[in-house]
């Protein structure tokens, strides 16, 4: 074992802050010489945000143990604890915070330790970025220095080692082929395994989605199936037995998409069930992304060559040593730690991704070794591209030459309508109209960075083709007519420049004069309607104007596909390929342009019943940071429907809450698009096969006071005191969880139970869950991103609490979809879906028990439909609920020895002492007792 690092350590929790000396002495510190203390010596610590939070103190620095984790292994996930990453270092974790500062400096010695090992798979370029990491300032530099010895050979670069794709013919069509039930269900028993037990739920769900796959009857007519099944039938193998099956007879891919990263995960690693080769396992089964969340080569390479600066270059440093042991260079739920950034209060991060739309596709020297690329080629040869909604519909919306997909599974389909909301949204506001400035114009005054605007990226277009050049100069100048930085001063100030400007300015003041509640301090809205006579004469200005840009862009679209048709000398590959990405970009730029267009030509007229139009002042904490004119289809399962579900062959839409709680499937194919196909999609639904009326129950909370807050924080301590931890609390409102947050987090810590917060605690959602999900002792309080997509099950999870029934709030939006969707019909099925998604989040396998906390005595009885038939559902006061938690907590503990086999090995007067009196008798027949 590795002797500890003989440096000082700091530990801080809600429940105290701890010291530890180089020589091993532990004490509890006060703040003020915690600060101190860490200001003159650098001490190792665990997640420096996290900690200098706790602290009081955000420039908190030191040797983080997370940063050298991340150094040593690249592309490996450890939970971002004292306990998590002990065990990734092959340390016991231990109990008490005392000990844990203790057990800080040899889990750095450990890893430390690893440099010495031989079969160190990470070796490989460590010594060169560790060499610049020294000369950037990194803490851990040195001391990495004393132990790393120089390579005999010089390091690869890491461009080097990346591999190369390489181009393919194109796929030819899917054969017509179909899929019989009883294959389905073959295949089902053989990703399942023969002697597993046969559920017949997921079997018949298997069966049903074979027809999914048969070549289509009708034009604009897909196979459609809507399937409500419950959680735990095994609804993912149901539908990848007959889309595997039918992957390879037809040879042609099924696409798998999610709303969630999550399950993304969870379905990727599925894959080895079918395809048991890891080689060919990473050719058939693809994760695809939007190229947002990819990291992008030529934005590093700036980085590491000196365009970051401060903590910023060195996480440059850190995400290269990644991207050469990185599976797809996926920053964003991929392998790629999600603590890492925020450790650098992500400083850099976004801007190692291509957010801009500014990829120069061939003409990147690192083209051939994109991870963006590579993965949009692979999906092309797979059997299953595993991707999510947003990306499904945006390539279908934008077109953009890619066959669109024919053979698609919505997983977590009750968020289709969402994802649709977004996809097919309008905003034209300031931060969007300068975001296309500088995609046109390029870099301006001071600007920094590799951004380069269209008149860098088409440099040889423009010397060849003079129409080109007249096209692309008259873009430059109409685009020089969009907001410029500082727009949102200058408006505040009353001082607009440029018509979109003096627009936004009549916009901001049309809110202001109209809008409700404008203390709160978030955003403001109001219905477009009724505009004044400066707002529709500022609208014509801009509209002008944007119709001013419209025309060179294209034009230089047409001239550039004149370019490609006429393929002069100098057009090689690599240089149709730039040209053809540019062509792609300028469409979909062009696209938004004549969206923005057409909301600005509605202003004085008259209004489209299709749509919902709005005008609205972002801000938070008070802070305008955004004013636009937002424009959103009243259903956005229209387009869906035209530019997704008509051209597929065959559509599975599922969930295990699809319905909300109802029994009838108007809303589900009204939410799915199903509504608007000329054919009649098929139904399926499968109930949960857990016993729900034995291992959970409901209970409404009817003596809290609205809106009282010291009573609500101690409603949520008390409740996760009386479970013991494995709590997760659900707000409808941010300020209302920081609130309840403060008040409790360090009482709750000096009872051995960590409180977890989303929008508190400086750490991503999803290593939030990780955490959460790691130790059955700690509590997580989030807002809708935990409402579902987070699976949970076993002993972590054992209590949810609502703070109150999740209504919709009343924005514009939501007004004209209630008043189309029947009133308070329309509301019922929108929070009935979101008690049912926050219920599923509690019984996720067999052998899992829980209750569901809702802490208001307005619950409407009509709405427990959402909750599954058989749930017990009690209205009872506050300490009448606590005293059930408490005891359901402790059955649940007891669980184990009131089904142990008989003669099972003695158990400890502790474990039997879990137990409600009267539930367990040790002394009963069949058990020894201790």
């Amino acid at each position: 074992m590795a002797a500890p690092l003989p440096l000082p350590a700091l530990h801080a929790t809600h429940a105290g802050i701890w010291l530890a000396a180089p020589s091993g002495e532990v004490r509890e510190a006060s703040r003020g010489e915690a600060i101190a203390r860490v200001a003159e010596t650098p001490h190792i610590l665990l997640n420096a945000p996290l900690a200098g939070q706790r602290l009081g103190y955000p420039d908190l620095s030191g040797l983080d143990l997370l940063e050298l984790f991340a150094f040593v292994h690249p592309a490996r996930f450890a939970v971002p604890t004292v306990a998590g990453l002990a065990r990734a270092a092959g340390l016991e974790p231990v109990e008490s915070d005392a000990e844990a500062a203790a057990l800080l400096p040899r889990i750095a010695a450990a890893l430390l330790a690893v440099f010495d090992d031989p079969s160190w798979a990470e070796r490989e370029g460590a010594w060169t970025s560790n060499a610049t990491l020294h000369r950037l300032g990194w803490g851990w530099a040195g001391v990495i220095a004393q132990r790393l010895p120089r390579p005999e050979r010089a390091e690869r670069m890491l461009f080097s080692r990346l591999p190369q794709w390489e181009e393919a013919s194109d796929r030819p069509p899917p054969r017509p082929v179909s899929i019989g039930e009883a294959e389905a269900q073959e295949r089902l028993t053989a990703l399942t395994g023969h002697a597993a037990e046969a559920r017949e739920g997921q079997r018949a769900f298997a069966a049903a989605a074979a027809a999914v796959f048969a070549p289509k009857e009708r034009r604009d007519s897909p196979n459609m199936l809507v399937a409500e099944a419950g959680t735990g039938i095994g609804k993912t193998l149901a539908y990848l037995a007959p889309a595997s099956l039918w992957a390879e007879r037809a040879n042609g891919p099924v696409w798998v998409s999610t709303f969630t990263k999550a399950l993304q995960r969870q379905l990727d690693g599925e894959g080895h069930k079918i395809v048991a080769d890891p080689t060919e396992r990473a050719k058939r089964i693809v994760v695809r992304k939007g190229r947002e969340n990819y990291l992008c080569l030529l934005n590093l390479e700036d980085a590491l060559q000196g365009a970051f600066s401060g903590r910023a270059a060195v996480l440059a440093q850190l995400v290269g040593r990644w991207a050469a042991y990185s599976r797809d260079g996926d920053m964003v739920g991929g392998d790629l730690p999600g603590w890492l950034p925020s450790l650098f209060r992500r400083a850099g991060a976004t801007a190692l991704t291509d957010r801009r739309g500014e990829c120069v596709y061939a003409g990147c020297p690192h083209y051939r070794r994109c991870f963006i690329e590579r993965a949009e080629r692979a999906s092309r040869d797979a059997d299953l591209v595993i991707a999510n909604h947003a990306l499904v519909m945006v390539n279908a919306a934008r077109g953009r030459g890619v066959r669109p997909p024919e053979r698609i599974v919505f997983d977590e389909g009750h968020h289709l309508f969402d994802a649709a909301d977004s996809t097919f949204a309008v905003t034209l506001g300031g931060q969007e109209a300068i975001e296309l400035r500088r995609w046109i114009v390029g870099p301006e005054k001071s600007s920094r960075g590799r951004r380069r605007g269209l008149p860098a990226r088409l440099m040889d277009v423009a010397s060849y083709d003079e129409q080109g050049a007249q096209a692309l100069e008259a873009a430059v100048d109409a685009a020089r007519l969009l907001p410029l930085d500082g727009w949102v001063g200058r408006i505040g100030e009353g001082a607009p420049f440029g018509p979109l400007e003096r627009l936004l300015g009549e916009v901001r003041g049309t809110v202001y004069s109209r809008a409700r509640a404008q203390d709160a301090g978030y955003g403001l809205e109001t219905e477009l309607a009724e505009p004044d006579g400066d707002l529709v004469a500022a609208a014509a200005a801009a509209l002008e104007a944007l119709e001013s840009l419209q025309r060179p862009l294209a034009a230089l679209g047409r001239r550039l596909e004149a370019v490609l048709e006429d393929a002069p000398d100098w057009l090689d590959s690599a240089a149709r390929a730039r040209v053809e990405g540019a062509v792609a970009s300028l469409g979909w730029r062009g696209g938004a342009l004549a969206a923005w267009i057409a909301l600005l030509a509605r202003i004085g007229g008259t209004a489209d019943p299709d749509f919902v139009d709005w005008l609205a002042v972002e801000r938070v904490e008070g802070r305008e940071y955004d004013i636009a004119i937002q424009r959103r289809w009243l259903d956005p399962t229209r387009p869906l429907a035209a530019t997704v579900l008509q051209p597929a062959q065959g559509v599975l839409v599922t969930s295990a809450t699809l319905r909300g709680g109802a029994e009838e499937w108007a809303g589900a194919e009204q939410r799915s698009g199903a509504v608007h196909l000329p054919g009649k999609a098929q139904h399926f639904a499968a109930s949960s096969p857990f016993d729900y009326a034995t291992s959970a129950e409901v209970l409404i909370v009817n003596d809290l006071g609205r809106g009282d807050l010291p009573a609500l924080a101690g409603a949520y301590a008390r409740l996760i005191e009386a479970a013991g931890g494995g709590t997760l609390g659900l707000f409808t409102a941010i300020q209302r969880l920081k609130a309840v947050h403060a008040r409790i987090a360090d009482r709750l810590a000096r009872e051995g139970l960590p409180l977890l917060a989303q929008h508190v605690d400086p750490i991503d959602t999803g290593t939030l869950v990780d955490i959460f999900r790691d130790d059955p002792r700690s509590s997580l309080l989030g807002t809708d991103a935990l409402r579902d997509g987070v699976d949970v099950p076993g002993e972590s999870l054992r209590l949810v609490v609502m703070e109150r029934v999740p209504w919709p709030r009343p924005t514009v939006l939501h007004g004209a979809r209630r008043m189309a969707g029947g009133g308070s019909v329309y509301d019922d099925r929108v929070v009935g879906a979101r008690l049912a998604q926050a219920f599923g989040r509690l019984i996720r396998r067999q052998g899992d028990r829980g209750q569901f906390v809702i802490l208001s005595a307005a619950m409407p009885s009509r709405l427990l439909s959402a909750f599954p038939p058989g749930v017990p559902v009690l209205r009872l006061p506050l300490d009448e609920a606590i005293a059930r938690v408490r005891g359901f907590s402790r059955s649940a503990a007891c669980a184990e020895l009131v089904e142990a086999p008989p003669f099972s090995a003695p158990r400890s007067d502790e474990e039997y002492g879990r137990c409600p009196d009267g539930l367990f008798d040790p002394t009963s027949s069949g058990h020894t007792g201790h």
